[in-house]
C-alpha cells in the first residue's frame, strides 16, 4: 500500500477545502487535496449558483480569481412569489449579490489553490479514519484510481461535505466534536440549468416560490437573462418529494420556459440546521458543509465555507507551530470564529426552520404576505428582526383567520433573539462548553414548547 505524508490532508475539492489548502500552502507547509471526483468534474456540485457576499472573500483565493465564473452580477433582491395569497414579495438582500456558473467557479478555486502550491489527488475516495489509541486522528485510507493508498497528516481537515463519510469512521467520543446529526437535519435538492428562448423578466432577481408542501422551496436564479439556475429541496424529515417530476410540473406552468432545453441536472444534500456545536477534535476539523456551515432558511453557503477554511487553516498552522496538533484545545479557536463571524446568525437562524416545520402552509403563507420585504430580508439574513407595534397591528388586520400563529411567531422570534444572544456568547475554551450547551438546550425547549415541533436535535 502507497503511503503518502503530508502536514495536512484536506479531504474534498469544494470552497471550504480549497480555502483552507490554499491558506496552508501559502504560509510554507505540504497540504493536498483529496478528491473523488477526476480533475474534469471536480467542482462540478449541485448548487444554487446564488451568492450572497460576493464582494468579500479571503486572501488566499482573492475575489479576483473567482470573477470569471461571475455570470450574472446585475441581481440585487430577492423575489418571493406567494400563489396561496396571489401575492409577490420584492425582498432586499444585504450585502453584494452575484450568480455564478459554479463549475467553473469550482475550476477557478482549484486554479486558485494549485498556485498557491497544494497538490491535488483526484480520483480519490477515502474509505476509513487513521486514529491513535488515544483518539487523535493521524491520517485516512483511501481507494485512488483503484489501488489502495494511505495519507498521514499532522491535521486531517474534513471538507468532504453534507453527512461526511468520514464522520461515521471515525471515533470523537472523547472529544468534544458534534455527533448529534441526523438525515432530519438536512435537506434534499435537486436543480437544473435551463435555457429559455426569451430574456425573462426577472433577470435582477433570486425568484423564490413555496413548494406544496412547507418543508421545502423552489428557486429560479438567473445566471444570465436566458439561462436560469432552476431547483428545489425539501427536508428529509419529511414525506420524500418527486424532485424532478414536481419541477418539471413548476417549469410547464411558466410561459416563460416554453420550449425550454435543459442542459445540465444534479442534485445533492445539504444542511439545513445549526452549525456543528463544535467541529474540532484532536488532529482533525470539519468545515463548510461538513460542519453545517449554511444559512438553513436558504441553503446558501459559498461565503461561509470560505471563511470556515480559512480559519480552520490558520488554527492549524498555529497547532502545527506549537506541536500541538493532538490536543483539541489548541484548535478551540477555530470554533469561536466560526461562531462569532456566522455561526451565532445561522443557529438563530434555525428557529425559524423549525417554525415552519410545525404549521400548515397557508397559515405560513399568509402571514409572509403580511410582513414587510424589509422585515422578511432581516429574518432571513440576520437572524432577528423588529416588530413595532405599528407593524404588529398591520399584520393583525391582513392577516384575519390566522392569530394564533402571529402570536406563535412572534414568541418565536423572541426565544430566537435569547438564543442569538447565548450564541455570541459562545466559551472562549473548551472549559466552559458543557455549561454553554446546557443553557442552550434549555433554551431550545422553549422553542419546541411555543411551536409544538418535534425536536431536532
Amino acid at each position: 500500500m502507497t503511503t503518502h505524508q503530508y502536514d495536512v490532508a484536506v479531504v474534498g475539492a469544494g470552497t471550504s477545502g480549497c480555502y483552507a489548502a490554499a491558506t496552508i500552502a501559502d504560509a510554507g507547509y505540504d497540504v493536498v487535496v483529496v478528491e473523488r471526483k477526476d480533475a474534469e468534474e471536480a467542482g462540478h456540485i449541485a448548487c444554487g449558483d446564488a451568492l450572497k457576499g460576493a464582494s468579500d472573500f479571503p486572501d488566499a483565493i482573492p475575489k479576483s480569481q473567482l470573477e470569471p465564473a461571475f455570470t450574472n452580477t446585475d441581481v440585487d433582491h430577492g423575489r418571493f412569489e406567494i400563489p396561496q395569497e396571489d401575492t409577490v414579495l420584492e425582498i432586499p438582500v444585504p450585502g453584494e449579490l452575484a450568480v455564478i456558473d459554479r463549475w467553473e467557479y469550482g475550476r477557478c478555486l482549484i486554479e486558485g489553490a494549485d498556485e498557491s502550491g497544494v497538490e491535488f489527488h483526484y480520483d480519490t475516495v477515502v474509505q476509513d479514519v487513521r486514529q491513535t489509541d488515544g483518539g487523535t486522528v493521524t491520517g485516512f485510507e483511501a481507494i485512488r484510481k483503484g489501488d489502495p493508498v494511505t495519507y498521514d497528516a499532522e491535521i486531517v481537515i474534513d471538507a468532504a461535505g453534507a453527512l461526511s463519510l468520514l464522520q461515521d469512521k471515525a471515533d470523537f467520543e472523547d472529544a468534544t466534536f458534534d455527533t448529534n446529526v441526523r438525515y432530519s437535519q438536512f435537506c434534499s435538492a435537486y436543480r437544473e440549468i435551463v435555457e429559455v428562448e426569451e430574456p425573462v423578466e426577472w433577470d435582477d432577481a433570486l425568484v423564490f416560490k413555496p413548494t406544496e408542501r412547507s418543508a421545502g422551496y423552489l428557486w429560479y436564479f438567473p445566471r444570465t437573462d436566458t439561462e436560469i439556475n432552476a431547483g428545489l429541496g425539501f427536508q428529509m424529515n419529511e414525506e420524500p418529494m418527486e424532485l424532478v417530476d414536481d419541477l418539471k410540473r413548476d417549469l410547464r406552468g411558466r410561459p416563460e420556459f416554453e420550449g425550454a432545453e435543459v442542459t445540465d441536472k444534479l442534485g445533492a444534500a445539504l444542511p439545513t440546521r445549526r452549525p456543528y456545536d463544535s467541529a474540532v477534535a484532536p488532529g482533525y476539523m470539519a468545515v463548510g458543509d461538513a460542519a453545517g456551515h449554511v444559512n438553513p432558511t436558504t441553503g446558501g453557503g459559498i461565503a461561509g465555507a470560505a471563511y470556515a477554511g480559512t480559519y480552520a487553516a490558520e488554527q492549524a498552522i498555529d497547532a502545527i507551530a506549537d506541536g500541538r496538533t493532538d490536543d483539541e484545545d489548541a484548535l478551540w479557536e477555530y470554533n469561536v470564529n466560526v461562531m462569532d463571524h456566522f455561526g451565532a446568525r445561522y443557529a438563530a437562524l434555525d428557529v425559524y426552520n423549525i417554525f415552519t416545520t410545525a404549521y400548515d402552509i397557508d397559515d405560513l403563507m399568509a402571514l409572509l404576505a403580511a410582513i414587510p420585504g424589509e422585515k422578511l430580508a432581516e429574518a432571513l439574513y440576520g437572524g432577528s428582526t423588529s416588530l413595532g407595534l405599528g407593524l404588529k397591528l398591520k399584520m393583525a388586520v391582513k392577516s384575519v383567520g390566522h392569530w394564533g400563529t402571529i402570536r406563535d411567531l412572534y414568541q418565536t422570534k423572541k426565544a430566537a433573539d435569547r438564543l442569538l444572544d447565548h450564541y455570541e456568547s459562545y466559551p472562549s475554551d473548551r472549559s466552559g462548553f458543557e455549561a454553554w450547551q446546557q443553557e442552550r438546550d434549555a433554551i431550545m425547549d422553549d422553542i419546541y414548547a411555543v411551536t409544538g415541533a418535534e425536536p431536532k436535535y
